[in-house]
């Protein structure tokens, strides 16, 4: 006598662990925007249920531009000429802002995986890469609100357009677009490194000489030969002359497309590299 055994058919939450999930590539254009719109206001809510993390966004603009105002400006143009450092400080600031919140990227996806927030969208079947740039676009708003504020402490201190309103805003862009790539960088380091503490003080080693040797804060021309030659090859400082050349009225040069290219470079090396890694740790 022979014995036919029966498997029954596994429902529920046994039959979503034990099906595979779908492959990242069949996930059509219109599902990808669909999750990063879904994972943006998932983000959105944690910032609107913590605000405290906003404190950077909100705070850091007005301090660094006080700051270097009042204890740069008169040495470098001159006391009682704060107005005209302005005009040179604030444009490179909005450089120094995008490079600051891409720092917050990294951190962000570390703490992510220790608290076991990846876990919940490893069993989810959503593109691995939504979940970062949901991320980006989350920091993007952020950096704009950081933008914003910066614009406004400069025109309380006599920040003036000497250009026009959409040059105005395509320095704004452009400073998006580098801050946008300098993120991929930070994820692949938060993704690399086993602590969020770890990826902040990397951050800093980076951070640090590419802010201060650049012509963020004065002009190249006051520092030695070889702090000049590290100057004139800094994206920052490429980014910083093209964001003053825009809202000055002064010459470009080619500092947007250098800045263009940076951004291309960056993001087409880093972006593949932080989604493999990220694939492979969910």
């Amino acid at each position: 006598m022979s014995t036919a055994t029966t498997t029954k058919p596994r429902t529920g939450a046994a039959a979503a662990a034990a099906s595979p999930l779908p492959d990242e590539g069949r996930i059509g254009l219109r599902a990808n925007l669909r999750h990063i719109g879904a994972l943006v206001r998932r983000n959105a809510l944690q910032i609107k249920q913590d605000p405290e993390s906003m404190f950077d966004v909100l705070f850091m603009p007005i301090i660094f531009t006080l700051l270097f105002v009042f204890v740069f400006g008169g040495a470098i143009s001159g006391k009682g000429n704060q107005g005209e450092y302005v005009n040179y400080v604030v444009p490179g600031l909005m450089a120094m802002m995008g490079m600051n919140i891409a720092m917050g990227v990294g951190t962000g996806v570390n703490d992510d995986f220790k608290k076991g927030v990846m876990d919940r969208f490893r069993a989810m079947p959503i593109a691995r890469s939504s979940v970062l740039i949901a991320k980006i676009v989350v920091e993007l708003g952020r950096m704009m609100v950081a933008i914003t504020i910066l614009l406004a402490v400069g025109f309380i201190l006599g920040l003036s357009i000497k250009s026009s309103v959409l040059e105005l805003f395509l320095a704004i862009g452009l400073s998006a677009v580098f801050g946008a790539s300098l993120m991929w960088i930070f994820i692949l380091l938060g993704l690399t490194l086993k602590t969020a503490q770890a990826v902040q003080g990397m951050a800093m080693m980076v951070l640090m000489p590419l802010q201060f040797g650049s012509s963020i804060f004065a002009p190249p021309t006051t520092m030695p030969g070889w702090l000049q030659s590290f100057t004139d090859y800094n994206p920052l400082s490429n980014l910083a002359d093209a964001a003053r050349g825009l809202i000055n009225g002064t010459p470009l040069g080619n500092s947007v497309w250098i800045t263009l290219g940076w951004s291309v470079a960056i993001t087409a090396v880093t972006m593949p590299v932080a989604v493999r890694k990220f694939r492979q740790k969910t």
